[in-house]
């Protein structure tokens, strides 16, 4: 019964992620049934659990596919994401294979932590630190490394690693520093414009 306990901790900690990244979320229970992102991010943790038993990876992968019908988000069961992950809005999201996302990571519609290899067996796809926000419509594509901290702007295209702290925005991405370490997001805004999100 502990995996149960381990679930809705998990659960609840979702839950919270998205009451402090979303302005417009009232309620917990508001939350929990009008979050496609957070039904996407429930759904792949159980499709997750499924892809690591032996021979569970067909189901998961059903179990993956409907979550992308009812979600419009679509997670690869093997990829790994971390607590307390936030995806606002959800429509559009695609998260491959091979991916890894850390803890406190936030995402908006749209974005992609995709791959740029063909080659079957490898890494494929990026790993993302913690506390990372990316924004609308952007595209982390390759075996990349984004640092903890990493800020990306909306509809960037990231093809190489980022440095922990820094700011990414532009096709393709260019890499900033903040002025002052600590930047608060919201001024961050301000010296970078293309990171609306």
């Amino acid at each position: 019964m502990s995996w149960i306990r381990a679930a809705r901790t998990m659960v609840r900690e979702d839950l919270d992620a998205a009451m402090l990244r979303d302005p417009a979320a009232e309620t917990r229970a508001d939350v929990a049934v009008n979050s496609p992102g957070l039904h996407a991010i429930w759904i792949y943790r159980g499709a997750h659990r499924l892809w690591l038993r032996p021979g569970g990876r067909p189901v998961a992968r059903v179990v993956s596919t409907l979550a992308r019908a009812l979600t419009g988000v679509e997670i690869h069961p093997g990829a790994r994401i971390g607590r307390r992950f936030f995806i606002d809005h959800g429509m559009g999201v695609v998260i491959g294979a091979t991916a890894v996302v850390g803890d406190d990571v936030m995402l908006y519609h749209g974005v992609t932590l995709g791959g740029r290899s063909l080659a079957r067996g490898t890494k494929r796809h990026p790993t993302v630190g913690d506390r990372v926000t990316i924004g609308a419509g952007a595209r982390v594509l390759g075996d990349i490394e984004i640092g903890d901290d990493v800020q990306i702007g909306a509809n960037s295209v990231v093809v190489k690693d980022v440095p922990p702290g820094a700011v990414a925005t532009g096709i393709p991405a260019r890499v900033r520093f903040p002025e002052h370490r600590g930047e608060d997001p919201y001024d961050a805004l301000f010296a970078e414009p293309a990171i609306f999100i």
